[in-house]
């Protein structure tokens, strides 16, 4: 079994010079593809139930799900828990199976973001897994801006909550469609100067191939977390496995065209984060 917590990949990454891939899953075939696609690299790889996921799949069936493919996987598999909104949501994921929790607080104000952050640390430690957080919002593309990570308030953050990762807002948005978005590499050595608590991206798919990986390899970002890129692989081949054969109707046959180009394309974001 290589069901590992978030602080346990991600303190050999702090040490080394890599990052570990954050993959958002929406079901059974992807996250299977994941996996795979992270023993074919060799490298750990933290499985992600966000609020669409959640929203499709109750919590403790992505539980079962996650540490089934932990339990058979040669690499070490984070079960992780991304953007739980309340104290609740992430008791319920520690009491589904869950490895790591992230408390998305971002949008609270800073002193009751502390308080209820440090809240869910408390409960995540205390139960032997890791728990996330984050300071300063970050946007969506077309949709609501960033508000970009104070490194003060970084530093206050993560002394006052304990977190096992600081999730940071320097210039990277979600849902973003291509990689022409680049991050604030000054904000991102000014947040590292004030703390030492790993740091992660969300928003990954929007962030260059490259500077992905010279971050990974050069800072104190150690997770990058990647939806929107492997969402859109995902529907190419689904279309592709639909478009080639119209009178196909057996969706477990359709599926299973999906997964080599899903083993495929996750295979890509790792292999450029690992060290």
């Amino acid at each position: 079994m290589t069901l590992a917590t978030l602080s346990e990949v991600l303190q050999p990454a702090l040490q080394h010079g890599y990052a570990v891939g954050g993959l958002v899953t929406l079901g059974w075939e992807d996250m299977r593809a994941f996996v795979e696609a992270a023993e074919a690299e060799k490298c750990p790889v933290i499985l992600q139930a966000g609020p669409s996921c959640r929203a499709h799949t109750p919590l403790p069936v992505l539980g079962h799900m996650f540490r089934h493919l932990a339990e058979t996987a040669s690499v070490p598999v984070v079960a992780h828990l991304d953007h739980g909104y309340t104290y609740d949501e992430c008791a319920e994921a520690l009491d589904c199976g869950f490895t790591s929790l992230m408390f998305d607080g971002s949008r609270r104000p800073l002193a009751e973001n502390i308080a209820e952050t440090r809240k869910i640390v408390k409960m995540a430690h205390a139960a032997g897994i890791s728990c996330e957080g984050e300071i300063g919002f970050v946007g969506y593309s077309g949709g609501e801006a960033s508000d970009g990570t104070d490194p003060g308030q970084a530093a206050q953050f993560g002394a006052e909550t304990g977190v096992d990762a600081m999730a940071v807002s320097v210039g990277n948005v979600h849902l973003q469609q291509n990689h022409e978005g680049g991050l604030d590499e000054q904000r991102i050595a000014s947040i590292q100067a004030a703390t030492d608590v790993p740091l992660v991206i969300h928003g990954g798919s929007g962030v260059p191939v490259a500077q992905r990986q010279h971050l990974a390899r050069t800072t104190n970002i150690c997770k990058f977390n990647i939806g929107t890129e492997l969402r859109m692989a995902f529907g190419a081949a689904l279309r592709q496995a639909v478009n080639s054969d119209p009178a196909r109707f057996d969706r477990v046959a359709i599926l299973k065209d999906t997964h080599d180009p899903m083993v495929k394309a996750a295979r890509h974001i790792l292999c450029n984060l690992k060290g």
